[in-house]
């Protein structure tokens, strides 16, 4: 069995200073308390400085299907539109999904209005949710710690636990690829040919074929 950690594509808004430092802080600490059995793929670290709105889609879209997982951050009354369409993408490839919520505002209409979010981004397979309420978790964290740092490493370390737990459980759920849906083959070049502008191109003629062999040899697509 392979030593190399899991591959997760990490979602979510990073348009501030609040984002950039808690997305930062969070995947370290699930890289850590995981003990590098999971390794995130931040986009604000790989995303390129770019006019061109098609180059940074593209990239983004190559790294989600190159993930052997996704942790999709659906926080805010209203999601962030980039990181449903990251989601749906990855649910396209049947890839497993982490969805995690600390917004512990209501809203939307998925199951009743008590997923916090619109039904069309719910009940796929594959996919653990995660639900946390963030201040009552901060608040109790704060109570035992003597200092800032240790609030914010025992903060973040007791949320990545629970996202940990959620990819721990998606990860043994079996792929429906080849089985119920068509081979991956042809949904992976589907994925790759469908959103054009450059996005073939950008990811090469061998890029599904090493794709799929390393998720196969991992055990996330059937051989």
């Amino acid at each position: 069995m392979s030593t190399e950690p899991y591959t997760i594509y990490f979602a979510g808004d990073m348009f501030d200073h609040k984002h950039l430092a808690g997305n930062a802080i969070l995947a370290d600490a699930i890289e850590q308390r995981s003990n590098h059995k999971y390794k995130c793929i931040v986009p604000q670290t790989i995303e390129q400085v770019s006019n061109r709105g098609v180059d940074i889609r593209n990239m983004d879209l190559k790294h989600v299907m190159d993930c052997d997982l996704g942790i999709f951050n659906f926080d805010g009354p209203d999601l962030d539109s980039g990181t449903v369409v990251e989601f749906m993408y990855a649910k396209l490839l049947d890839i497993p999904a982490v969805i995690l919520r600390t917004d512990f505002r209501g809203g939307g209409d998925g199951d009743g209005g008590r997923l916090g979010w619109n039904l069309m981004a719910s009940f796929y397979p594959r996919t653990e949710i995660v639900k946390l309420h963030s201040l009552a978790v901060f608040r109790g964290v704060a109570e035992r710690s003597e200092t800032l740092e240790q609030l914010l490493s025992e903060y973040y370390r007791e949320v990545a636990g629970q996202v940990i737990a959620g990819l721990d459980k998606v990860l043994q759920m079996p792929s429906l690829m080849g089985e119920t849906a068509p081979l991956p083959e042809q949904v992976y070049q589907w994925a790759l040919d469908f959103p054009a502008n450059g996005m073939a191109e950008l990811c090469g003629p061998d890029f599904v074929t090493k794709v799929l062999a390393r998720k196969r040899s991992r055990g996330l697509l059937r051989k």
